[in-house]
C-alpha cells in the first residue's frame, strides 16, 4: 500500500442545516481530520453547495481550519457520483449529496465517506474527504 502522492491536499465537503453553531461544523471536521492524521494531506479547503455558502457556522469553520470555503453550483454537484445520497438534501437543495459531492467536486478520490455530527436527533452537519493530487489537478488530469 502505497501512501499519499507528495504534497496531497485534502477538501473537506461540508454540508449543514440552518444556523448550524460553527462550534458543532468544526468539531466534526477536526475530529474526521484527526483520524486520518498528518500524513493524509495537506487541508486544502472546506466546499459546499452555493445555497450554503453564506452559512454562518460554515464559514466561521473555514476560518478557525484556516481555509476558504469553496461553493459549487447545485447543477455541478448533481453530477458528481457519490457512495451516498440524502433525501434531504435532494428535496431542500435538490442534490442528492452535499457533503461528499463538494469534496469530490474538483476531483479525487473520497477517503472520508459522509459523516454526522453526534448527538440525537437529525445531523446538525456533514462532512465527507477526498485527497487530490495537486499535480493532477493543476494539469488538469484529475
Amino acid at each position: 500500500m502505497t501512501g499519499p502522492p507528495a504534497g496531497a491536499w485534502l477538501v473537506v465537503g461540508v454540508g449543514a442545516c440552518r444556523d448550524a453553531p460553527a462550534e458543532a461544523v468544526h468539531a466534526l471536521v477536526s475530529g474526521v481530520l484527526a483520524e486520518l492524521g498528518p500524513g493524509a494531506g495537506r487541508l486544502l479547503e472546506l466546499a459546499t453547495v452555493e445555497a450554503k455558502a453564506t452559512e454562518p457556522g460554515l464559514v466561521e469553520a473555514a476560518r478557525l481550519l484556516g481555509v476558504g470555503l469553496r461553493s459549487w453550483a447545485p447543477e455541478v454537484l448533481a453530477e458528481v457520483a457519490t457512495p451516498h445520497s440524502s433525501p434531504t438534501a435532494l428535496a431542500a437543495l435538490g442534490v442528492p449529496s452535499v457533503a461528499e459531492a463538494a469534496a469530490l467536486a474538483g476531483g479525487g478520490e473520497l477517503l472520508v465517506p459522509k459523516r454526522t455530527s453526534g448527538g440525537p436527533g437529525p445531523a446538525v452537519a456533514t462532512c465527507a474527504v477526498a485527497r487530490r493530487d495537486p499535480a493532477a489537478t493543476a494539469s488538469g488530469t484529475e
